[in-house]
């Protein structure tokens, strides 16, 4: 029973930092060069994983999977925020 909440709680947490994720760079860093090259959406999975690593080895009942579904929602929603971006930004 745990086990599933864990496993809930993880894929909640991971829709939220996608959702999060690609509604900041729609808002906020649209006009940023950086964040439409193709090494963005990596890099920011790699550091979200690298944050929610010691977080996973110390909350019980939580595994690595969790942190990297984790990095994986956060580097996908980057890419789809630049994505939103470049459809919207004229092109010039």
């Amino acid at each position: 029973m745990i086990e599933l909440l864990a496993t809930v709680g993880a894929v909640v947490v991971s829709a939220f930092a996608f959702i999060q994720s690609r509604l900041y760079v729609r808002r906020r860093l649209q006009f940023v060069d950086a964040v439409h090259s193709p090494a963005a959406p990596f890099i920011a999975g790699g550091l979200a994983l690298a944050l929610a690593a010691p977080i996973v080895w110390i909350v019980p009942f939580v595994g690595t999977g969790s942190a990297l579904l984790f990095g994986l929602a956060v580097g996908f929603g980057v890419a789809r925020g630049a994505g939103d971006v470049r459809k919207r930004l004229p092109h010039g």
